[in-house]
C-alpha cells in the first residue's frame, strides 16, 4: 500500500512548518519507507503498518491546533506490490518512448 496523507490546522496561521516536521518526525520514527513531497508525505508498506502513523499524526496536529483536515490518498494494488521507486521509474520511462 502507498499512501500519500496531509494534515492540515485549520485557523493556525499561513506557516505549516512545524506540523509538517512534527508529522515528518512521526514517520520516520515508524520506519516505514517514505518521501516528503511539497504538498504531501508518501508512506510505503502494510494496512496495518500504514494508517496507524497517518491517525497519530492526525492525532499529534489536533493536539496543537484546535481543528484539523487530513486528506488521505490510498494506491492498494492486487496484482503487483508496488512501490514508491517503481511508481515513479514506470513514468520515466514512459516518458523516453517515442511513438
Amino acid at each position: 500500500m502507498i499512501v500519500e496523507f496531509s494534515v492540515i490546522p485549520i485557523g493556525s496561521g499561513t506557516s505549516l512548518s512545524k506540523y509538517v516536521a512534527e508529522c515528518v518526525r512521526m514517520v520516520e520514527g515508524s520506519g516505514l519507507k517514505h518521501q516528503l513531497t511539497s504538498m504531501g508525505t508518501i508512506i510505503e508498506g502494510g494496512r496495518d503498518e500504514v494508517l496507524p502513523v497517518v491517525m497519530a499524526c492526525h492525532d499529534r496536529v489536533l493536539e496543537m491546533s484546535d481543528r484539523v483536515v487530513t486528506d488521505i490518498r490510498i494506491d492498494d494494488r492486487k496484482d503487483i506490490r508496488s512501490s514508491i521507486e517503481q511508481k515513479m521509474e514506470s513514468v520515466r520511462k514512459e516518458m523516453k518512448r517515442k511513438d
